[in-house]
């Protein structure tokens, strides 16, 4: 598949009929490849070391076998990672000490390369694409500083307040996926082999911990923590707030869509949909913190197999992300106590990544060697 076309470079238009592209690209998703898997698993047990010595190093590198349907697969580069930005109507709720227009203006300084997201892709070598999916007050000059660094596909100006009504529509939510969608398949076009998940958007946590708990069933104080620096009194608002939600929409985790105009945000919806793009593809996508884990619990009741994709860059601390990672199935790479978003953790992970298929690539064997123990 790719992009749809258009005469702005920067934007694609949506599809004519919101949900046909999803449709399409569901049905482009298949398990992991168990031949390719079990290669992988023989190559490893001859490799020069004690086996399970690398860890999950191992993990990784047989997973992404799986996905490619080669052993060894291919080097997973170049990379890019998309933030994806939008703000939520919940804010108004008083969930957050931060003020809304933060999220607009963080936007600027990813487009200038100013975040901690855009120096840590430096130093590992990773391109970074801002996607507006639904800022509230977006900026008309926001600053450009590399050709298609920032791609338009805004949906709305941000969710409802999911305690009054649903988030978006129906139509809004297919729309936000199949945007995320476009962002993977236009990434792959452009030659690259590792997608990875940011995420920008002022109250994010709050849908965030809302989508856990109803994928997994948790209670939301168990997966809501205090996002980026809220105090005590604060996070108990925010737990009632999600609790009130889940009460008034009652979401149904076997209607992912449904779950997502609810509860959900725009980010999410595109991470989702990014998640399905990477899937389809069979290129690897290295998930970032709660954000992106939680919409990464909507790819995969959309899609069980696109989970075959996902490797957990980290581990947050937000408490909802364990539980998400758990439920996915997922071992995260690194435990550093991070809890920025934008795409950090993804990044730091992007070196142990590549490091995994690139041992069991260039790893003599025993038998090649002619080292005792194989």
């Amino acid at each position: 598949m790719t992009p749809s076309p258009g005469s702005d470079p920067v934007r694609s238009p949506a599809p004519a009929t919101p949900g046909g592209l999803l449709a399409r690209t569901l049905a482009a998703i298949t398990p992991a490849d168990p031949e390719a898997y079990a290669a992988a698993e023989d190559r490893q047990s001859r490799l020069t070391k004690p086996p399970g010595s690398l860890g999950l190093l191992e993990q990784v590198s047989v997973r992404l076998a799986a996905l490619s349907g080669q052993c060894p697969p291919p080097m997973p580069e170049p990379a890019a990672v998309a933030v994806f930005a939008a703000d939520h109507g919940v804010y108004a709720q008083g969930v957050t000490v931060w003020p809304q227009e933060v999220t607009t203006q963080m936007v600027a300084n990813f487009l200038a390369s100013g975040a901690a997201v855009n120096a840590l892709a430096a130093e590992n070598g990773a391109r970074v694409v801002v996607v507006d999916v639904g800022v509230a007050t977006p900026a008309p000059d926001w600053p450009v500083a590399a050709p298609d660094a920032l791609l338009r596909r805004r949906v709305r100006n941000g969710t409802a307040d999911f305690t009054e009504g649903p988030a978006m529509t129906r139509q809004e939510a297919t729309r936000a996926l199949e945007a995320g969608i476009e962002v993977a398949e236009h990434l792959i076009a452009d030659g690259h082999r590792c997608l990875l998940t940011g995420d920008m958007g002022i109250a994010n946590t709050t849908p965030s911990s809302a989508l856990i708990a109803t994928f997994t069933g948790a209670d939301p104080v168990a997966v809501t923590g205090h996002g980026a620096g809220i105090d005590d009194l604060t996070h108990r608002r925010k737990v009632d707030v999600i609790r009130k939600a889940l009460a008034l929409h009652t979401p149904d985790p076997a209607d992912p869509v449904g779950v997502l105009a609810a509860v959900g945000g725009l980010e999410h919806a595109a991470l989702a949909g990014f998640v399905l793009g990477a899937a389809a593809h069979r290129v690897p996508v290295i998930l970032d913190g709660v954000i992106a884990t939680s919409a990464a619990l909507v790819a995969a009741a959309l899609s069980p197999a696109s989970v075959d994709a996902c490797i957990a860059g980290h581990r947050s601390v937000e408490p909802g992300h364990t539980t998400a990672l758990r439920h996915l199935g997922l071992d995260p790479l690194v435990d550093l106590g991070l809890r920025l978003g934008e795409g950090t953790g993804a990044v730091l992970a992007l070196p142990l990544v590549r490091s995994a298929v690139r041992a069991l690539r260039e790893m003599a064997t025993f038998e090649s060697t002619g080292v005792a123990g194989g």
